[in-house]
């Protein structure tokens, strides 16, 4: 599958993306699964909740969410990436509630005042700018009114002050968007398309952050 962004390195496929979980195991050491259990039980859940989950992968994410519904609520989960989309089907088989499509989280959605939580988990620094602001007001508009956006990805950081061996996995690892998407004020960019009311949570010695912000009315 071709790459809408040739630089990203969120847009996966092939073998990276038929043992995506495993792979994520073993550079984490196993710590991803209990973060991600962590992350969840912050969203606050609640039965009959509605949730968009941008860029949602192999499911994984989303069966934890799916845990905290009943079958009045309902998750959408949106990915490009065709094997992402086969494993999520198989994990989250047993929710009938669950839903995947194949579609780019930087186009335009049909959904308006929809869903009550947003999700999105290590996506949004593999997009260039313009691409993350489309993102941004995407779920700004999927939203009901006081709606929750959650966005887990790299904590704002300077690439300069990062212990060396730091910096050389980055750069060694992670894509030219990445280093663009540490520097940036986020909380800044979210206050223009509409949100405030943040809150967050770092994990990682600070360089990864959960950052929730409410759609304000």
């Amino acid at each position: 599958m071709s790459k809408f962004y040739p630089e990203s390195k969120v847009e996966i496929s092939g073998f990276f993306a038929k043992y995506y979980d495993y792979l994520l195991n073993i550079v984490t050491l196993g710590r991803y699964s209990s973060l991600i259990k962590k992350i969840v039980l912050l969203m606050k859940i609640k039965p009959g909740h509605r949730i968009i989950d941008f860029g949602t992968g192999t499911g994984r994410n989303a069966c934890l969410m799916m845990n905290q519904l009943s079958l009045e609520g309902e998750l959408l989960g949106l990915d490009t990436s065709k094997e992402m989309i086969a494993q999520f089907k198989k994990k989250c088989a047993e929710f009938p509630n669950a839903k995947v499509i194949y579609k780019r989280i930087d186009q335009d959605l049909d959904y308006e005042m929809y869903f009550d939580k947003a999700f999105i988990s290590f996506v949004l620094h593999g997009f260039p700018q313009e691409a993350r602001k489309k993102i941004i007001r995407n779920a700004f508009k999927a939203l009901k009114k006081n709606g929750e956006f959650f966005i887990l990805d790299y904590n704002e950081l300077s690439f300069k002050k990062m212990p060396f061996y730091s910096r050389f996995l980055f750069k060694r690892f992670e894509c030219p968007y990445a280093l663009d998407f540490i520097e940036r004020d986020w909380k800044k960019l979210l206050e223009g398309q509409g949100f405030g009311n943040f809150s967050e949570h770092l994990y990682f010695k600070k360089y990864i952050r959960l950052l929730k912000a409410r759609k304000m009315p």
